[in-house]
């Protein structure tokens, strides 16, 4: 095969992909800025605190990091945020697929729709990640940051996306071990998870009935790829007091044809072909 017909690599091919493979100053740097993510802002000794570093380490790779524009300092607080940079490299991300863009008046559409919050979710190696939402006006409703991170078998758009992948991949994703239980009402045993996936195939939709967080239910359906692959989550969220049983068969049936919509959008196939 000649040079010009040879399929260009990602790594070497002696590349270690384990983990003694990592770089210990970038793994430090990637943890301060998930710390940071996470919050709204912190001091010197907070960062410290969060990553588990000395103050002195803590301060180099801040230090460093501002210098790319990947982090900031507020001078009136003394609290270290997030920089723009790295707002501008993670946004790339969004430039993979134009799922976010496309499913926008989805999400406008079913909270004005239902008056409850609207999210956009999409699938990770162990997690769904909020990147979306149209926040409702209620006083008392959903909210997630963007960003934000849920467990698969305790979210409506995990449970949604669990419900169409192999079960390779989804013993993959759940883990060998014992299902975290986050409230009373979480489905930790598999065999019930395994019962209720099956009724999310049935009819289209999922429910996550104050499994992650008391008082708060979610509709969940998936939005698929061209490989019939569910790779995001169309969800409305709000409090039980308003999302009743009644309120959800209702939910259902509407954030399932959203979800749909999206999926064609995005050139996306349902299982068994074309909508």
């Amino acid at each position: 095969m000649d040079q010009a017909a040879r399929r260009p690599r990602g790594r070497p091919r002696t590349a270690d992909t384990g983990a003694e493979a990592s770089v210990q100053s970038l793994d430090r740097a990637v943890g301060l800025l998930s710390a940071l993510a996470g919050a709204d802002g912190l001091t010197l000794a907070g960062v410290a605190a969060a990553t588990g570093l000395p103050g002195s380490t803590a301060y180099r790779l801040l230090s460093t990091l501002q210098r790319h524009g990947l982090v900031e300092f507020e001078e009136a607080g003394q609290r270290w945020h997030v920089g723009v940079e790295a707002f501008r490299i993670g946004s790339s991300f969004l430039r993979r697929r134009k799922i976010i863009d496309r499913s926008r008046q989805a999400l406008l559409d079913l909270s004005l729709r239902f008056g409850e919050t609207a999210n956009l979710a999409v699938a990770d190696a162990s997690s769904v990640v909020f990147v979306s939402q149209v926040e409702a006006h209620a006083a008392l409703r959903a909210f997630f940051r963007p960003g934000t991170r849920a467990p698969y078998h305790a979210s409506g758009a995990g449970k949604a996306m669990l419900a169409y992948l192999p079960a390779g991949r989804l013993d993959q994703i759940l883990g060998p071990g014992p299902l975290e239980r986050f409230t009373p009402r979480t489905v930790a045993d598999r065999a019930r998870l395994g019962a209720e996936l099956d009724t999310v195939r049935a009819r289209g939709w999922a429910v996550d009935d104050e499994e992650r967080n008391e008082g708060m239910r979610c509709v969940a359906a998936p939005v698929f790829n061209e490989f019939a692959e569910p790779i995001a989550g169309i969800s409305v969220s709000g409090p039980t007091l308003r999302l009743t049983d009644t309120a959800v068969a209702g939910l259902g049936p509407a954030v399932r044809d959203a979800a749909a919509a999206v999926t064609a959008l995005v050139a996306g196939t349902p299982p068994g072909g074309p909508a």
